[in-house]
């Protein structure tokens, strides 16, 4: 059972940028996609970015052009880079497996994010 720890959160005025990072308790390189999602209070968790073990990623729409995900198979760790912070990506932003939910690993505590002037 591999297990999530997400760093890298904060305050940040509209317009910044974070770094959020993932490190897992156990290799990762055989997860074939491992995503980003994210929380904001009384909404359900979403999906805002994916990265397969080959490269290949995929955004949500309202994330496109301003996050980046990577991740590095060797360190078991994935990144979200996000820039030009907006108010609506006030969230909890969590990594796990993209996976139909009842093969994801456990959810980590997750890291908050608040965009506010």
């Amino acid at each position: 059972q591999v297990q999530f720890v997400e760093s890298g959160g904060g305050l940040v005025q509209p317009g910044g940028s974070l770094r959020l990072s993932c490190a897992a308790s156990g290799s990762i390189f055989s997860i074939y996609a491992m995503g980003w999602y994210r929380q904001a209070p009384g909404a359900q968790r979403e999906l805002v970015a994916r990265m397969t073990n080959g490269g290949s990623t995929k955004y949500a729409d309202s994330v496109k052009g301003r996050f980046t995900i990577s991740r590095d198979d060797a360190k078991n760790t994935v990144y979200l880079q996000m820039n030009s912070l907006k108010p609506e990506d006030t969230a909890v932003y969590y990594c796990n497996a993209d996976r139909p939910a009842t093969l994801q690993y456990s959810w980590g505590q997750g890291t908050q994010v608040t965009v506010s002037s």
